[in-house]
């Protein structure tokens, strides 16, 4: 057993006649190692564009909710009649009336 250990802890399984079937694994898993590694940092930086995103989305919804509320300002008859009489069109003092036109065959 103990001479097992030391046969490993010197290599000796990298430099038997069936060592070339020992590199061919080691090659494997050392390019399976390398592509999990690629994936993880892909996965990663997935990750962080979806974040900034989902913070850009935010940002806009907030606007858009601002930009709503000052639009529904503008809009109340209260500042439009405002923003009349400082251009010098004033509300009428008599309601409206409807005008109606008959034509000739009636």
């Amino acid at each position: 057993m103990q001479e097992s250990v030391f046969s490993f802890l010197k290599g000796d399984f990298l430099t038997n006649k069936d060592s070339l079937k020992t590199w061919v694994f080691i090659s494997f898993i050392t390019l399976l190692a390398m592509i999990m590694i690629a994936s993880s940092h892909r996965a990663e930086k997935k990750v962080y564009e979806v974040a900034e995103l989902n913070q850009e989305l935010q940002e806009l919804r907030s606007e858009f909710v601002d930009t709503r509320k000052r639009l529904m300002r503008l809009k109340m008859e209260s500042n439009v009649a405002e923003t009349m009489n400082k251009r010098g069109l004033f509300s009428s003092i008599r309601p409206a009336y409807k005008v109606i036109v008959k034509s000739e065959n009636e």
